[in-house]
C-alpha cells in the first residue's frame, strides 16, 4: 500500500491505524431528525470505537427535478450543522456548490471537511475557494473522469496551498442510468499520496433513472464497500436514514440505521485483516 498524509477533522484521522466512517442523511430534512440521527450515530460509533464524520447537505443543487427538495438552504441549515457539531462533539462534513460559500461555511464553525459535489470537481474557481479556507477538502471524482485525471484536482487544491485533501470514489458513468465501481480507481488514486473514500450508497445509485427522481440499488451497497474495504481505502462513505423510504432524496440508496452495526464491524475486521 502507498503511504498516504493524514488528514486529521477533529477526532476523526483518515489515513491513520483505523477506518474512517462519513455517515449521515443525504440533505437535512429537519432540525429534530437531524439531531436523532446524528446522535445516534455518535452513540454507535463510540460503542465500536469508531472514527466517525457526520455528513449532511444543506442544499442539493444537482436534483434531478426542479421541485424536488433541496434542502433548507446555506444559512438555516449551517445553523443546524453547528449545533450537530456543538452538540455532540462530531466532526461534520457538508457540500458546497458555489465559491462563495466556502468562506461562509467556514466562518460558521460548522463544518470541518467542505465537500465537493462529483459533478464539479473540475469547477476551478470551486476547488480553489475551498482550498483557501484551510479547512480539509473532500473531492468526489466525477462520474465522467478517469481515476488518474483527478490528479489535476489534486494539483489545483495543492496550487492554492492546501494538503488537507481527501478523494472519494463514487462510481462511473456506465451506459445512461447507470454506475459501475471500478475498484482498481481507489489504488490510482492512493498512489497521489492522499487519503482515498468509497462512497458506497452513491456508487450504486441510477442517475435519473426513476424519472423525476434517482434510484439505485442500496441492498448492494454494502457488499461493494466490502469490496473496496477489501481493496484498499482510507474510510467509506455511506448515506443513512432512520427510514430510507421516507427519505425525501436519495431514498433508493441510503442504509438504514438499524443496519450500521452489523456493516461497519464487518468492514472493520476486513481493514484490519488487510491494513
Amino acid at each position: 500500500m502507498v503511504k498516504v498524509r493524514q488528514v486529521k477533522v477533529g477526532g476523526a484521522v483518515f489515513g491513520g491505524r483505523r477506518l474512517a466512517f462519513i455517515a449521515g442523511p443525504c440533505v437535512i430534512e429537519s432540525v429534530s431528525g437531524t439531531m436523532e440521527l446524528a446522535g445516534r450515530l455518535v452513540v454507535l460509533a463510540r460503542e465500536l470505537g469508531a472514527s466517525l464524520v457526520f455528513k449532511a447537505s444543506f442544499d442539493k443543487a444537482n436534483r434531478t427535478s426542479a421541485d424536488a427538495y433541496r434542502g433548507p438552504g446555506l444559512v438555516e441549515g449551517l445553523a443546524i450543522l453547528k449545533e450537530v457539531r456543538d452538540r455532540f462533539g462530531v466532526p461534520v462534513l457538508t457540500d458546497i456548490h458555489e465559491p462563495g460559500q466556502a468562506a461562509v461555511a467556514a466562518a460558521s464553525g460548522a463544518v470541518d471537511i467542505l465537500q465537493i459535489p462529483a459533478f464539479l470537481c473540475r469547477q476551478t474557481d470551486l476547488l480553489v475557494a475551498a482550498a483557501e479556507t484551510g479547512l480539509a477538502v473532500n473531492v468526489k471524482k466525477g462520474q465522467f473522469l478517469a481515476p488518474e485525471d483527478m490528479a489535476h484536482v489534486v494539483g489545483k487544491i495543492e496550487g492554492a496551498g492546501n494538503r488537507r485533501i481527501i478523494l472519494t470514489e463514487r462510481g462511473s458513468s456506465f451506459g445512461y442510468h447507470n454506475l459501475v465501481a471500478d475498484m482498481r480507481s481507489l489504488l490510482v488514486m492512493r498512489e497521489f499520496g492522499y487519503p482515498v473514500v468509497f462512497d458506497a450508497t452513491h456508487s450504486v445509485q441510477r442517475p435519473g433513472g426513476a424519472g423525476k427522481e434517482s434510484g439505485g440499488d442500496g441492498r448492494w451497497a454494502p457488499a461493494l464497500a466490502r469490496a473496496a474495504v477489501a481493496t484498499g481505502v482510507d474510510g467509506v462513505f455511506m448515506e443513512t436514514h432512520m427510514n430510507p423510504a421516507q427519505a425525501l432524496s436519495d431514498k433508493a440508496n441510503a442504509i438504514a440505521f438499524r443496519e450500521l452495526r452489523g456493516v461497519w464491524r464487518t468492514l472493520e475486521a476486513i481493514h484490519e485483516l488487510v491494513r
